[in-house]
């Protein structure tokens, strides 16, 4: 179990380790702790740096912006592998591991998944790809703009 929670925290940045890359997960403690002495210190100036330089508004955005899919998908994933048949547990564990290209997981699917459902199969080969390629990357490649020009 803590495996499947430690695998939230992914690999670094630039590589295709699945879960949240490092750097995201350390601007979003930044971010929360400069909102705590804002908190203390209303009229307080207060830079996000990293590796010596500030962060921009823009880049913090976009990483509660991508935070906020990554749970969103990963709740939409897990409802809707329960509602194909595997229980909270499974459901939980098979799409922890497969967004975060973790490997197997507990219940149903510790062994393997030959017992989940062809549904349920395509469900975590989708959740597969946005482990592995990025939430912002498939929903650009999805998205009709892309395919404009």
């Amino acid at each position: 179990i803590l495996l499947i929670f430690a695998s939230f925290i992914g690999a670094c940045a630039g590589s295709t380790g699945g879960g949240i890359k490092v750097v995201r997960v350390l601007l979003m403690f930044k971010l929360a702790m400069k909102e705590i002495k804002k908190f203390i210190h209303p009229n307080a100036q207060i830079n996000i740096k990293l590796n010596h330089r500030s962060v921009t508004e823009d880049t913090l955005v976009s990483v509660w912006g991508f935070f906020s899919l990554y749970v969103i998908a990963f709740i939409m994933i897990l409802i809707a592998l329960m509602f194909t048949g595997l229980d909270q547990v499974s459901a939980f564990s098979a799409t922890a591991a497969s967004i975060n290209n973790l490997g197997p997981g507990l219940g149903e699917v510790a062994a393997n998944y030959g017992g989940v459902s062809d549904t349920a199969k395509w469900i975590l080969s989708f959740s597969m790809l946005l482990g592995r390629l990025e939430i912002l990357t498939l929903m650009a490649l999805l998205h009709k703009a892309f395919w404009r020009f």
